[in-house]
């Protein structure tokens, strides 16, 4: 139950487990009634924080800053806020940069959430600061409504959707956010800031490989994880540029902010127009990292809505094993192996279509080609079907190849500035999504290839970002916010396919992890984390991705590629427990495995299939990391009757015990002390105080490198 109730000028919005109270705070410097004031927050912690002094409510008076400067406020401009980092800059074209608003109102709408509303007279600026709990989550999402009320268009600079203020101790904080790059994406990164600013973020038109729109912050002086250990998230909603920044500012403050950025460096607000920034999702926990990766896993279950309860399918992408040598023979053998496995979806990836013998040509043209299926696509489909698989299809919808017969036709498609030569990345363009005829072509190109064939599974990709990025035709930049367009033209296309193929499973990649954000996550069915399947290098993508998003959203492979930063071998049911942990595919060519390669494959999709809804919609936990010589991942189901534990091996497999003579623990999570357990394989039994405490025993060697382990309580 989520809640906002007011008293006097604090407002007290409740989430399930937690309180987020907003209050009015300011210098009363300025002309006018609600002149110099500002939103401050007032407490965000565990339900009873509330009951106390404000922790961020210490004196504000000193020389050379204002107390603006140093205020918790929620958000600020520039022009109240001088000196330290504010929230907003906007200013008439050509004219003095800076906001000085007054307080006009506050709103309660449905007991769910709170407006607040600023005005600047002079500037004609109206700002409305905008919260809403979630329901059945511990997540508020903030946002801010920008609106032009003068005779003069606006120039906005800077239009962050909120900014958190995080009650840690003078000791400093902890800030722990996702870094990468391509094929190591969602690595696990933590930094102590005691004082300065750091921030990151992406101008790639996506999220990108290096950062995520993510971070958690956490007092320094307590443990990462664990009871007793208060820690806060932020996760931009957005799919284009983005930034976010830690301000650790003077006195001991931490101050985030976060929001998009506009491509062409600033926004004209036009007057009587509205901008709305993205949603800033925020997230309590008092259970450190662990505790709040689960906050996220149950936003993200939340937001997937009724598609929750569809299976994730067991799936097979050919890719790995046959490139762009795409020969429907070849595809049905392959699919024929598949099948015998058990797997349940057959996916054809790049390659399928005209022109396409290498990536140099054929994106845009989205038609099959006749000559890879000499009895017609429809016949290929029919005949993959046949063998009780569904069918999917690899599609890159934003690019399109120079030699393309869709290039030739509408060169002006293509992102491209005035007397430049555009680059071409992986040897294509990338289309302007955000204009309406591209967005029409892409819609139509998906419901022909939807409509005419037995499709259920579509994998969307994005293999470069834009670069010269204009649009032939407009010579005004700064009134286009290219990148916002292209953002909504993307959304568009996937609520189409959502509402007109409903069926459709739906996966987004960009070269792997580069496009992840919670408004992809909510249109589609799951993400390619990382286009690195890897054994360990790939562990380490998914124990960071895991902090940040739900399991039933990561899609996880096994195949046979060798590690690209951690070369040690790894066996195949290691690669398959840690593929367990998420959406399970294979794509290694399965015209190389040994039969009894082929045996073990099966037996382990069964046993995937037999605890899915367990991994998917239970109660996951972190146990230890990738760095430690032991690491699990564990999922209770919600009724708490079992537990799937995978164990891993990530320490030398030499034959040498890694405790001299003695096995090694995981100790697990979320188990009743009291209760009884008994393992399903073996039928040993233990005590909950047992697993939790002393833990549950594993042994490795040189032969035997990952363990399965389903409980179930007695």
């Amino acid at each position: 139950m989520s809640t906002t109730e007011r008293a006097s000028d604090r407002w007290v919005l409740r989430t399930e487990h937690t309180v987020y109270a907003v209050t009015l705070g300011g210098d009363g410097e300025g002309d006018g009634p609600g002149a110099g004031i500002w939103p401050e927050l007032a407490v965000w912690g565990p339900t009873g924080a509330q009951d106390g002094p404000s922790p961020l409510g210490w004196s504000r008076r000193t020389h050379f800053v204002t107390p603006a400067d140093l205020a918790p406020a929620e958000y600020i401009p520039h022009g109240l806020r001088p000196f330290n980092g504010a929230d907003l800059i906007a200013s008439r074209p050509g004219r003095e940069r800076g906001v000085w608003w007054r307080f006009v109102e506050a709103h309660q709408e449905d007991d769910s959430g709170l407006d607040l509303t600023f005005d600047d007279d002079v500037l004609g600026l109206r700002v409305t600061l905008r919260y809403a709990t979630v329901p059945d989550t511990d997540v508020i999402r903030r946002w801010a409504e920008l609106t032009c009320t003068g005779n003069e268009s606006l120039r906005l600079e800077r239009f962050d959707s909120a900014a958190v203020n995080v009650p840690v101790s003078a000791h400093g904080t902890r800030v722990t956010y996702l870094t990468g790059q391509w094929s190591q994406e969602f690595q696990f990164t933590q930094t102590q800031l005691r004082r300065g600013t750091l921030e990151f973020g992406s101008t790639q038109g996506a999220p990108g490989h290096a950062y995520a729109p993510w971070l958690a912050v956490q007092d320094a002086v307590h443990p990462d994880r664990g009871t007793g250990s208060p820690t806060y998230g932020i996760a931009l909603e957005w799919a284009g540029n983005w930034h976010m920044a830690v301000d650790a500012e003077p006195g001991g403050a931490v101050r985030v902010r976060a929001g998009r950025v506009p491509h062409e460096g600033s926004v004209l607000l036009t007057p009587g127009e509205t901008l709305v920034t993205p949603m800033l999702a925020c997230a309590f926990s008092p259970d450190g990292l662990d505790g709040l990766s689960r906050v996220w896993h149950r936003y993200e279950r939340r937001l997937a809505g009724g598609r929750l309860t569809r299976r994730r399918p067991v799936l097979y992408n050919s890719w790995e094993a046959t490139g762009f040598d795409v020969r429907a023979d070849h595809q049905l053998a392959l699919a024929r192996r598949a099948a015998d496995l058990g797997v349940e979806l057959f996916v054809v990836d790049d390659g399928w279509f005209s022109g396409r013998t290498d990536d140099t040509g054929g994106l845009g043209d989205w038609e099959p080609d006749p000559a890879l299926f000499p009895h017609g696509f429809n016949r290929f489909v029919d005949d993959v079907c046949a063998l009780g698989l569904d069918f999917g299809l690899w599609v890159e919808p934003e690019a399109v190849s120079p030699g393309s017969k869709l290039h030739a036709e509408h060169p002006e498609w293509v992102y491209r500035l005035p007397q430049r030569t555009g680059r071409r990345v992986r040897n294509q363009f990338l289309l302007d999504l955000g204009r309406d005829d591209v967005q029409e072509f892409v819609l139509d190109t998906l419901d022909r290839l939807l409509g005419r064939y037995d499709i259920s599974y579509l994998k969307w990709d994005m293999n470069r970002p834009p670069t010269e990025r204009g649009r032939p035709g407009e010579d005004f930049a700064e009134r286009l916010d290219l990148d916002a367009a292209h953002v909504a033209g993307y959304l568009r296309v996937l609520d189409h396919l959502r509402t007109r193929h409903p069926h459709v499973t739906v996966e987004g990649c960009a070269g792997g992890g580069g496009r992840i954000d919670h408004t992809t996550l909510a249109r589609t069915d799951m993400v390619w984390p990382s286009d690195n399947t890897a054994p360990l290098d790939r562990l380490s993508v998914q124990y960071g991705y895991l902090h940040a998003h739900a399991p039933h959203t990561m899609s996880s492979w096994v195949t046979d590629a060798r590690g690209l930063f951690d070369p040690r071998p790894r066996s195949l049911a290691f690669r398959f427990v840690s593929a367990m942990t998420g959406v399970l595919g294979i794509g290694a060519d399965l015209g190389t495995w040994s039969e009894e390669q082929r045996a073990s494959a099966a037996w382990w999709i069964a046993r995937y299939k037999s605890v899915r809804d367990i991994v998917h919609h239970g109660e996951t936990h972190l146990l230890g990391s990738p760095d430690e010589p032991t690491f699990g991942v564990e999922s209770v189901a919600p009724d708490r009757s079992r537990i799937v534990v995978a164990a891993l091996s990530t320490g030398r497999l030499d034959g040498s015990p890694l405790v001299p003579g003695r096995p090694d623990r995981l100790r697990l999570q979320g188990l009743d002390a009291a209760a009884r357990y008994r393992d399903e394989a073996d039928g040993t039994e233990y005590g909950g105080a047992y697993l939790r405490h002393v833990g549950l025993p594993l042994r490795w060697d040189a032969e035997h490198d990952a363990e399965h382990v389903v409980l179930r309580r007695l």
